[in-house]
């Protein structure tokens, strides 16, 4: 089925729902719909282990009566399936109780402009050449070093796919987008004991990804590094969140403003718009039509265009992240956040990339893995297992691992010395390593 056939299909699909809801008595209605093809492969010590082909394709109606909502789904696009969900939603809105703040977003704030953010770059991959790129990595990663003893396998994956968000507006918005990755995950052996660690790489076109060989020997080389871990003695120190690490920081924090966490009252950051909880050399913010970006997008799940903007600013939280229902909840308005930010920028505070942050460091902790969910939003509380370097004289000293960083996060937002300009590019929230100062570390 060509591209065209199968988003004129989609469109129908979409247009379908929408006329049947309104015939049923829905004052409005919204559907998303998506159909995508994929493939992984994973190699384990030199064997094909899995192979997975996926063809999904799904239609999610959403009715409203009043303000009366209720939802139905089905993976069927026959037109008597689809009548069958419109149907059953609309039952199901009979029994729901009403909420004033439910509803479709303001027909005002949907998005007009389309342009392509060049987010499709579906991959001509046959299942020959995706064994033989897993293959290629793993062996790389294996045969870099004699104490590589063992791996969990390499994988090779490429999905693309269309989405269409449409509603009673007159709103019908279509995304191409494609998602294609390598990953390697090793195990390596001395007299101490066994570690393991992985890299990966991922982009929207497949051109872009690292070779297969270069992700093999970087899984390698981390999984190396870990060997001989020592111990840390408890204690405060600085810490250095690695950029693979620090992006998880900044989750925290958009969770913190999220509105579902502020209209109920849930979070550490309430009524805090307009205060400085960040030092003022930090500058946080969206990019949302950045191309070819895993965060991309012109539009939210609700069918608002997205803009960027700033959430932080000379350390100041300049706003809140909303969806329709939130927004109304709180007397606000929608922020284009339905389904989460895109692309969250932390900017780099200064020029130094990993390195030269680990020597300013001098003494104390590098974090390049996190373990377990003890952050606490509502008191900002954080406790997290952790393992990484112990680092002395602006050297790296020895791995550890098994001990526990603890602080409070507007403490750890306070304290941040810095942001490197080593930025990680492959999710959606793009960041540096971050420097911060004093964490309570406990030994394992």
């Amino acid at each position: 089925m060509s591209k065209a056939i199968q988003q004129l299909g989609l469109e129908h699909a979409a247009e379908l729902a929408l006329a049947q809801a309104t015939k049923l008595g829905a004052s409005a209605a919204e559907v998303g719909l998506s159909q995508s093809k994929g493939l992984s492969i994973t190699v384990r010590q030199r064997d094909v282990e899995t192979l997975e082909h996926n063809n999904d394709t799904g239609l999610g109606i959403t009715v409203y009566f009043g303000h009366s909502k209720a939802s139905s789904s089905t993976s069927d696009l026959s037109q008597s399936a689809i009548i069958e969900a419109v149907q059953a939603a609309c039952n199901i809105a009979s029994h729901t109780q009403a909420d004033e703040a439910a509803g479709l977003a303001d027909a005002g704030l949907m998005a007009t402009d389309l342009a392509d953010l060049s987010l499709y770059h579906p991959w001509d991959l046959t299942v020959e050449q995706a064994i033989a790129l897993a293959t290629e990595c793993e062996a790389a990663g294996l045969d870099a070093d004699s104490r590589i003893s063992n791996s969990e396998g390499a994988t090779v994956s490429s999905h693309h796919g269309t989405r269409i968000y449409a509603n009673s507006h007159g709103f019908i918005g279509l995304t191409n987008s494609s998602r294609h990755s390598l990953s390697a995950s090793l195990i390596a052996r001395d007299e101490r004991g066994m570690q393991r660690d992985y890299w990966y790489d991922v982009a929207r076109d497949a051109a872009d990804l690292s070779s297969a060989a270069s992700v093999g020997v970087k899984a390698a080389e981390r999984t190396l590094a870990r060997l001989g871990a020592g111990e840390v003695k408890t204690g405060k120190y600085p810490v250095l969140f690695s950029p693979e690490v620090a992006p998880s920081l900044f989750a925290q924090l958009i969770s913190a403003i999220r509105g579902s966490a502020l209209y109920r009252k849930a979070t550490f950051l309430l009524d805090k718009q307009g205060e400085q909880i960040f030092p003022e050399f930090m500058h946080i913010h969206e990019q949302p039509h950045l191309l070819k970006a895993m965060g991309s997008a012109m539009f939210d799940a609700e069918g608002v265009a997205t803009q960027p903007r700033d959430i932080i600013a000379g350390g100041v939280l300049q706003g809140y992240v909303l969806d329709s229902y939130s927004a109304r909840r709180l007397g606000l308005q929608t922020t284009a956040n339905a389904g989460g930010v895109h692309n969250l920028t932390i900017d780099n505070t200064v020029a130094d990339g990993f390195n030269e942050l680990v020597q300013r460091l001098e003494k104390g902790i590098i974090v390049t893995e996190t373990m377990g969910m003890g952050v606490n939003i509502v008191n900002g509380d954080y406790s997290q297992g952790a393992a990484g370097f112990w680092v002395e004289n602006g050297q790296i000293q020895y791995p550890v691992d098994e001990f526990t960083i603890a602080s409070n996060l507007q403490d750890m937002f306070a304290g941040i010395q810095a942001v490197g300009s080593d930025v990680d590019v492959r999710g959606n929230i793009r960041c540096g390593s971050v420097l911060l100062d004093n964490m309570m570390i406990a030994a394992g």
